[in-house]
């Protein structure tokens, strides 16, 4: 694929942001970074908070669904006192 294909990735103008020369480097040169197990600990990283964030969201939402299933629950049981004994 040329140039005019090339997809554009938010890292990569991140890293022209942070580090021209570095950029130019790597995308131009083809030079890798020295720092590889820097980099790869940190990409380890973002993994596994991702996860963490997920799993905080889904939490969330689990309870969310037992506060409004509990409230229900307390509905029916408000109107049940409420109903007078046949």
């Amino acid at each position: 694929m040329g140039e005019e294909g090339r997809v554009l990735r938010a890292s990569e103008i991140g890293e022209y942001v942070f580090c021209h020369r570095a950029w130019w480097l790597h995308r131009v040169q083809g030079l890798e970074s020295a720092n590889r197990a820097q980099m790869e600990a940190g990409v380890a990283w973002h993994v596994a908070h991702g996860r963490g964030v997920r799993r905080a969201s889904s939490l969330q939402r689990a309870g969310f669904a037992l506060l409004i299933l509990a409230g229900l629950f307390a509905l029916v049981a408000v109107f049940l006192m409420a109903v007078p004994a046949p």
